[in-house]
């Protein structure tokens, strides 16, 4: 319970202030994101470049837990994943929130659920965050970022954002609950993953075992293939 009051002030608050600073009342907003969107990056800051798609890194690492949870949850997972990818936690916590703890799976694994279950794809998430960050080490302003931090809704906001993604993946009960679905019990690993912001949850996404399907499963699948 604690947990899920920490998320609640979590999103309360940032849901406030967000509606309070109005992003989107400012006309400069909307021909920044296209620019983003549409790969404009000539007179576009490489660290918000970097920021900006790192936002739709974190949601699939959300996912690769969230849509495990299977049919136990009283709702869907993908409408908070989609949404999520355009407002972060705002989408993000209320699911975080109400989801029942599940340390189970019941499988079989459709094909969405074999893709983020796939150690592949936590190594493409790995690479394409290692890809961001570089650019915007390299070909980035940071004078020019602290200053549209402070000045630009939209930069202020984003960059929260991407934060508030980090400091939530640890007070959820999601990570833990999908450690236990895969047998990983150590607490050291937890914590391991817990602490480091962002690659912490990568590597975990590479290097954790698959999710085990029941034999049943397994002899189901096998019998509709020699059909």
């Amino acid at each position: 319970m604690g947990r899920k009051i920490a998320l609640f002030l979590i999103w309360i608050t940032f849901l406030v202030y967000t509606v309070w600073l109005d992003p989107l009342a400012q006309p400069e907003t909307f021909s920044l994101v296209w620019k983003l969107l549409t790969f404009q990056l000539a007179d576009v800051n490489a660290i918000l470049v970097a920021i900006f798609w790192l936002m739709g890194v974190w949601p699939m690492i959300y996912a690769c837990l969230m849509f495990a949870d299977g049919t136990t949850q009283p709702f869907r997972s993908w409408p908070y994943f989609i949404g999520a990818n355009g407002t972060g936690v705002i989408c993000l916590i209320p699911y975080l929130i109400f989801r029942k703890s599940n340390q189970e799976f019941s499988g079989p694994k459709d094909k969405l659920l074999k893709i983020l279950d796939s150690r592949w794809t936590g190594i493409f998430l790995l690479l394409t965050t290692i890809g961001l960050l570089a650019y915007a080490i390299f070909a980035g302003d940071w004078g020019d970022y602290i200053q549209q931090f402070k000045t630009r809704e939209f930069v202020h906001l984003i960059s929260l954002d991407f934060c508030l993604m980090c400091l939530v993946f640890p007070l959820t009960s999601l990570f833990g609950d999908d450690m236990a679905r895969r047998g990983i019990k150590e607490a050291r690993i937890f914590w391991a993953v817990a602490l480091v912001p962002l690659f912490g949850p990568l590597a975990y996404l590479c290097l954790r075992p698959p999710l085990p399907e029941s034999s049943a499963d397994v002899s189901f699948q096998a019998s509709n293939l020699t059909a």
